[in-house]
Parts: C-alpha cells; structure tokens; sequence
C-alpha cells in the first residue's frame, strides 16, 4: 500500500515567492572555520495529512527518521506512547529526484518489543529517535518523568526485538522532589552516530540541576552524552548552549518554548543540530545550527551545572538556517537524516511530528547539501 506525499507546488506566485525551490543559504566559515563552508538549497516541500491510515493505524508522530544506505529504505519512528497501536516503527521508500521528493512508500510497520519480548504497554515508552547501526537500530525512549520512568537507550533487532540497552548516566533519572534528572518531556529527544562508532545522545532541554529552561531572554543547558557504542557505557558529557525562545506567545496565548529536537552528525566531530521553538498562535521557529564538539569540556564528573564553579566551556555552534527565514512555514520538524536523490547526490530530508493533531501535519522538507562529503556516506 502507498500513502503518497502530496507536492506542495505553490499554486499562487506569493506562494512561490514565499518558499521558492532553489533557494540557496551559504554559510563561508561556520564557527570562523572557513574550510568547512555549507549551503543548503531548498528543493521541495510535502506533506502527509493527518489522518491518514495504513495498516487500519492512524500514520503520524514521526519524530526519529534514519536514512539506511544498505537498502536505500528510510527508517521513521512514531513517538505514538502505544495510544493508537503498539509502540513502532515504519521502513519507508521515499522516492527522491532532482525535483525533491516525490510519493513515500510505507514498505512495513515494525512494533518495537520490550526486553521480555512483549509490546509496550499504554504510556510506558515514549520513542523519539531511531538511527542504523550494522547490528540493528539504536533508539531512544523520553521516559516519563512525572511517572518516574526513566528514559533509555536500546538496540534492537530489525524485526524490533530487544537486543541491549545502554546505560543511564548518574543525574539522569527522574526524581519525585525534581530536584534531579530528566525534566518532563525533555529527555532523550536525539541520537547522532558519529564515523568512529561513538554514539551522542541529547536531551531536548536541560536537567533539573543544571539551570532553567529557555526563556525569552536567557539560554539554556542541556547535555549531549557521548556513548561507546560496543559496551554501551558513558564516555562523556558536553554542554550545548540552546538559545532563548526567538518569539513570544501572540494574541492572547500564554505558551512558548525552545529546545534541541535532533541532531546528526557530519563527521567525526562536527554537528547539525535542529533547534525546535513554538509559541501560541504564531507557530513553530525550526533553526539549524553548525556544531564543533573540538574544545567543549567534558561535564561527566560535574552533578550540576548550576551550582558548578567549574570553568566550563560548551560545545562551539553557528546558525546555518532559520527556516522562517527563506519563506518557509515549518510545522513541528523533530526528525532529520541525509539520504540520496537519484543521482546519488546528498539530500538532507527533514520530518515533522504531527502530534495526531488534525490541525498539524506529517511535513517533509528536502534540501540539498553543498558542502564536503560527509563522513557517515
């Protein structure tokens, strides 16, 4: 069965002027290194309505998508807390030319098991990201931290059975005073697989006793855990700097936020990273932002930031791009990977969450890459 993307051509010539394919943003030298220049151009934009069905289960959530080079299949994980159906995961065909992407395939939903191999049951997981790895997929749970459920990391097999989990850092687990730990919501939002193996894992904003969340007028501290992969164990912590939430709440509304909604890596030490921001009745603010983990001090020994009289230095970022800003109307973007058009040429292809929300929908921009070949192709 094919759930098909619908082309948003942009029927009007405002339209078109507002989010014109072949719109380019070039940053020369990122973080003042000008031998790693990037360009994003834009190529097309689609989306998914919600509502949508496949297999009698409602498609959306999308807040994990993985590009698996072994098959040219797309992997995307639904952040559904076993609401709709169990907890899964979906492999994906999405046709990508030189026009940007065409119709999405939905190839097989895969439901994620539990380490005694049953499905998980209502509200016991919340999956938020999903990468490839040679001995299966690493994905992350956001826990529940008003239900004291950690969050976690886990490989599993490709038919989503249980394989191993990786371990908590000490800090991380909820605790019923909040004085530590994860914040709710706020967890294990991303995974980045770097060329050596190692894993980053990033929370979406900061813990208990690091500081406080964004503001409109203060940044925030979150951590980015660096895993060795093979033993599943800690190898470091460095602080990421997410900036103040750009805009505030308009008519009327009383909401806004700002956090890391995903992460990837261009190589062994470099980063893009997706800073998700809403606020009531203006919408969502998706920037991009170059980071370099070189010179970022290692936290793994500091129980918290906030009371830390440490010098610490956080890992280095620069905005590459702020969707809004080339005319875009970016729905709730959580996911993103670089895959291939059919040329074979880097595409970096972005994927909104549509929170089951009739009013939202499962959004995908696709982008073409300018820049040196990337370490993880």
């Amino acid at each position: 069965m094919k759930i098909l993307l619908t082309t948003l051509l942009m029927l009007s010539a405002g339209a078109a002027a507002a989010a014109e394919p072949g719109k380019t943003v070039s940053v020369d030298c990122p973080i003042n290194d000008c031998e790693n220049a990037i360009s994003l151009t834009f190529v097309s934009e689609a989306a998914i309505e919600t509502g949508t069905a496949f297999d009698e289960v409602e498609f959306g959530g999308i807040s994990g998508l993985d590009y698996d080079a072994a098959t040219g299949h797309y992997i995307a994980i639904s952040d559904d807390r076993s609401q709709k159906a169990p907890a899964r995961f979906y492999k994906l065909d999405i046709a990508a030319g030189k026009d940007g992407i065409g119709d999405v395939t939905v190839v097989r939903t895969v439901t994620l098991k539990d380490k005694d191999g049953s499905t998980f049951a209502e509200k016991a997981v919340d999956p938020e990201q999903i990468r490839v790895l040679p001995e299966g997929l690493i994905w992350s749970s956001e826990g529940d931290a008003n239900a004291m459920i950690a969050p976690f990391v886990r490989i599993t097999a490709r038919d989503g059975t249980f394989v191993r989990e990786f371990a908590l850092p000490d800090g991380f687990a909820p605790t019923t005073d909040k004085t530590s730990g994860i914040r709710n919501n706020n967890a294990f939002e991303s995974i980045a697989l770097l060329p050596s193996g190692d894993v980053l894992v990033a929370n979406e904003s900061a813990l208990s006793q690091d500081g406080p969340i964004s503001t409109l007028t203060t940044a925030s501290p979150t951590r980015i855990v660096r895993y060795d992969a093979k033993s599943g164990t800690p190898a470091g912590q460095y602080v990421y700097m997410i900036d103040p939430i750009p805009h505030a709440p308009i008519d009327g509304g009383q909401w806004n936020d700002n956090g890391v909604s995903d992460m990837m890596a261009l190589d062994e030490h470099r980063l893009l990273v997706a800073e998700r921001s809403f606020a009531e009745n203006a919408g969502f603010t998706i920037r991009l932002f170059l980071v370099d983990l070189r010179g970022a001090t290692d936290v793994s020994a500091v129980p918290a930031l906030a009371t830390s009289e440490e010098t610490i230095v956080p890992v280095a970022k620069s905005l590459v791009l702020d969707l809004g800003a080339i005319g875009l109307k970016p729905d709730n973007i959580e996911a993103m990977t670089v895959g291939r058009d059919a040329d074979g040429n880097d595409l970096l292809v972005l994927a909104s969450d549509n929170n089951f929300n009739a009013e939202q929908k499962t959004q995908f921009l696709a982008f073409a890459i300018g820049t040196a070949p990337l370490a993880s192709h």
